[in-house]
């Protein structure tokens, strides 16, 4: 099963981040997200043709966000986006961030 097609499971925190060991699979599996210094969060530049895009894309994010209950950092402006995405509960990275960004990955402004 893709990332893209699985869900995100609740994490009520208590539970090991992944290492940069388990995290090079999941990477391999996404388009152009990079992973931080310390291995705790992944992040995504976004580029687009004009403001509404940019915010049509926003939107799309906020909604995936809400429905999956995974809500990443996103910042945007004429013509960009980035989204960075962790598990705040557990201070790093999870099966679900590389889910969300999968889900992310398919949305149609990219």
């Amino acid at each position: 099963m893709s990332l893209a097609d699985k869900r995100c499971i609740p994490c009520r925190g208590g539970v090991p981040t992944l290492t940069r060991e388990e995290i090079t699979p999941y990477l391999e599996q996404l388009d152009d997200w990079q992973l931080s210094e310390n291995a705790s969060r992944i992040r995504r530049e976004f580029t687009f043709p004009d403001f509404n895009t940019a915010l049509t894309f926003v939107n799309h994010v906020g909604h995936l966000a809400e429905e999956m209950g995974h809500h990443p950092e996103i910042c945007f402006g004429w013509g960009y986006a980035s989204v960075e995405i962790w598990t705040h509960k557990i201070g790093g990275l999870h099966e679900n961030d590389f889910v969300l960004a999968a889900r992310i990955d398919r949305l149609p402004e990219v």
